[in-house]
């Protein structure tokens, strides 16, 4: 009896398939396993006098392109023709690795490009933009959002917070204080600086050290006054402290009630971040660009962080950050990935937040380019503090071609 009714039930999805599938399936549904990678090229777009986005875009036999960036792989410095040059020629030889293959085919990317990717930041970078690529594509050829290929979206909306740094000019009390209003006043709930940036180099004279220690704080407290009680704030300090002054900068700050206290130390000095941890009351973020479940959990098991900050850009790509983040909830550690990043970094990072269970917020590089949602299509969509999860296939988003044209290097 069994095998008549699944024998039915074939005929009966056949005979529906030939009425209708023509209509309601993509043409590259029934073929996506053997869809193949054909091309790829790296797009640098100008967004700032300071800033490119070096976007990726990976393109098949049935015309299908899936995309990735690998930005912020260089340091603070501005990104360069040169440095563009080199991320192709790392790109260049993870797409060999891709080549001829189904973008289904993703964990065999990750474990043969794994070698590739553990030599260094642009390394690790180069890697993760071809695996953000692939996850795009693999979502539009089954037609399905990327959030639905890590078990569905838990979640429709997902908290944000302006990181107002590099729109903040001039750099001044006054300047942080003008752009994290600005950053209120358009809907964000939480604000985030790093206002000891330029910070002096070690063994520079006690007395300008002191005056960038006290600048930074005098910014960090307007930038209180000007956005109010209820608004989160968090600053970043970019490794610039030891532990001694880490911690005395924090006790300057703990009546301004930060959301959390970021990086005073490099994260991979576990004990100096432990050290500071213990004696502060701020919650404690940071992992920005560390790689892979290895590379977070020293701070995840020993709870050196509140918040670790994977970056879907530098931690090895998706997957990876959906298993950091599972290794994290288990170690009651929450999830704030970091994100300074253009519209295609977020909307990678969109579909995975919005399954993690240990979510907390995601960062929004706020005020960097004016034409910033014209780059994608549809545009990203915020409201209430809070961007919006598409449904669309894939991330839901394509490039506009005509505004990449008008900003390439």
């Amino acid at each position: 009896m069994s095998h008549v009714i699944h024998d039915s039930r074939r005929r009966f999805l056949g005979s529906c398939g030939a009425a209708a599938g023509a209509l309601l399936v993509p043409r590259w549904l029934h073929a996506a396993p053997r869809l193949k990678v054909t091309g790829f090229e790296l797009l640098p777009v100008r967004a700032s006098a300071r800033t490119v986005w070096l976007i990726v875009r990976l393109r098949t036999d049935a015309g299908l392109a899936g995309l990735g960036e690998a930005s912020d792989a260089f340091g603070f410095a501005n990104t360069t023709k040169e440095d563009a040059a080199r991320m192709e020629g790392e790109l260049r030889g993870l797409f060999e690795l891709v080549q001829g293959r189904s973008p289904l085919e993703i964990e065999s990317y990750r474990q043969r490009g794994l070698a590739l990717a553990s030599k260094g930041l642009v390394q690790a970078t180069a890697y993760s933009a071809i695996e953000q690529a692939l996850w795009d594509l693999a979502g539009k050829a089954l037609d399905v959002p990327v959030s639905s290929l890590f078990g569905g979206r838990v979640r429709d909306r997902l908290p944000v917070y302006a990181n107002v740094n590099r729109a903040t000019t001039p750099r001044t009390t006054a300047g942080f204080a003008a752009a994290a209003t600005r950053a209120v006043r358009d809907g964000f709930k939480a604000v985030k600086a790093a206002p000891w940036d330029g910070f002096p180099a070690a063994g520079s004279p006690a007395a300008q050290v002191e005056a960038a220690v006290q600048a930074g704080i005098a910014a960090t407290r307007a930038m209180r006054v000007a956005v109010g009680p209820d608004v989160e704030l968090m600053v970043d300090c970019h490794s610039f402290f030891d532990v001694a002054l880490a911690t005395r900068v924090a006790k300057a700050l703990e009546p301004l009630s930060l959301a959390w206290y970021e990086e005073p130390v490099a994260p991979e000095r576990l004990e100096d971040t432990l050290a500071i941890r213990r004696a502060i009351r701020q919650p404690m973020a940071g992992g920005e660009v560390l790689f892979g479940v290895a590379g977070f959990a020293p701070l995840s098991r020993n709870r050196a962080v509140n918040v670790i900050m994977p970056d879907v850009k530098h931690c090895g790509g998706l997957l990876e950050l959906t298993r950091i983040a599972a290794m994290a909830d288990a170690d009651a550690v929450a999830v704030a990935p970091h994100n300074p990043s253009g519209p295609v970094s977020t909307a990678a990072t969109v579909q995975v937040c919005a399954v993690l269970k240990n979510f907390r917020l995601l960062e929004y590089q706020w005020g960097e380019a004016a034409w910033r949602q014209d780059l994608l299509s549809p545009a990203e969509r915020f409201a209430g503090g809070a961007i919006e999860v598409p449904d669309r296939p894939g991330f839901g988003v394509e490039l506009n071609d005509a505004v990449v044209r008008a900003h390439l290097i």
